[in-house]
């Protein structure tokens, strides 16, 4: 495997490749509605503003959490790329205050192409981080195809009293992010260039499990996860489901090292352009120049939480206000 440039047989990279979020927002407006006669009660679902994962009543305690997540070489190590798409997998269930339990390989592989030997390279790093997460990999599903997919299915538990969701923000909450930005533009530039950022994988890698439960402890009941669609954009789903306005002090935002300079050199995809195109007619940048909109938009894959609340050792990135003319505001 010693050469292997993964990045080099995928279109895209990591969840910069998802659908564009108005295409994606037109594509399941319809599906909000369950059977008729349904086996259990949806507590959360596409109804709710498009929550990171679905939500399904176990009792009147606790709650199933099951959601999917997949995505092409976000980096060229087959084990770090496996590592990577397995927490962000597991973040959706960390997003709603849950713990995931069980998961399955999601896996598409042109073999053609690539030795199965750098596949069970992927596989064995989705485990590794399952496991971290104490959360058990049992099988899943493979088919061949013309580039790499990898991810995971992932099903976990959540106190129906303490889960958070989307539509919880209220006026008066300070906004919290749990991990630095920039994962987007150093894995373009990686792709491009083949230069390894050792802080961004780390990053990628690092599990959202700790803040989901500083988060639940502290009472925190609205919040979310920043990966496609970048800050900008999952912020702007989260004042959307709550009918509030949120406030972002660009000056106070956290970046890893080398994502600034990143910006400045071009490195930017299609999908941190398209997220930055879908929020701005909402917003309302008060003169924030351009390389910070595209910071703020930029494409993470397994970014950190963004909460409407506090946790200690976290920066505080924003506030909750009522409804106001923009759905988000950007202050420089």
């Amino acid at each position: 495997m010693e050469g292997l440039r993964l990045t080099e047989y995928a279109s895209g990279g990591g969840c910069a490749c998802k659908l564009p979020p108005g295409e994606l927002d037109g594509l399941v407006g319809g599906l909000a509605e369950g059977p008729a006669r349904p086996a259990a009660e949806l507590l959360l679902g596409l109804a709710g503003g498009g929550d990171d994962a679905a939500v399904v009543a176990l009792d009147g305690e606790r709650a199933l959490v099951t959601t999917a997540d997949f995505f092409t070489p976000v980096v060229d190590d087959p084990y770090d790329w496996g590592r990577i798409a397995a927490a962000n997998a597991l973040s959706d269930v960390y997003a709603m205050g849950g713990t995931p339990w069980a998961a399955v390989n999601l896996l598409a592989w042109p073999r053609d192409l690539l030795p199965m030997e750098v596949a069970a390279e992927v596989l064995r790093g989705g485990r590794e981080v399952a496991h971290e997460a104490a959360c058990h990999v049992s099988g899943g599903h493979s088919v061949t195809g013309p580039e790499p997919l990898y991810g995971m299915s992932v099903v976990g538990a959540v106190d129906r009293a303490r889960m958070m969701r989307l539509d919880a923000a209220r006026p008066g909450m300070p906004l919290t992010l749990t991990k630095p930005l920039g994962t987007g533009v150093l894995n373009a530039r990686h792709k491009s260039t083949g230069e390894v950022f050792e802080q961004a994988v780390a990053s990628m890698t690092a599990l959202n499990r700790d803040a989901s439960g500083a988060a639940v402890a502290a009472g925190i009941r609205a919040g979310t996860d920043v990966t496609g669609f970048g800050l900008l954009g999952h912020a702007y789903k989260l004042a959307r489901a709550s009918g509030v306005t949120v406030t972002l002090d660009a000056g106070a935002v956290p970046y890893l090292p080398g994502a600034r300079e990143s910006v400045r050199d071009g490195f930017v995809s299609g999908g941190t352009r398209r997220n930055l195109e879908w929020v701005a007619p909402h917003t309302d940048f008060a003169g924030v120049p351009e390389e910070a909109r595209l910071l703020l938009a930029d494409a993470q894959t397994s970014g950190g939480l963004l909460l409407a609340g506090e946790i200690p050792g976290h920066p505080v990135v924003g506030e909750v206000t009522a409804d106001g003319p923009a759905v988000v505001v950007v202050r420089g």
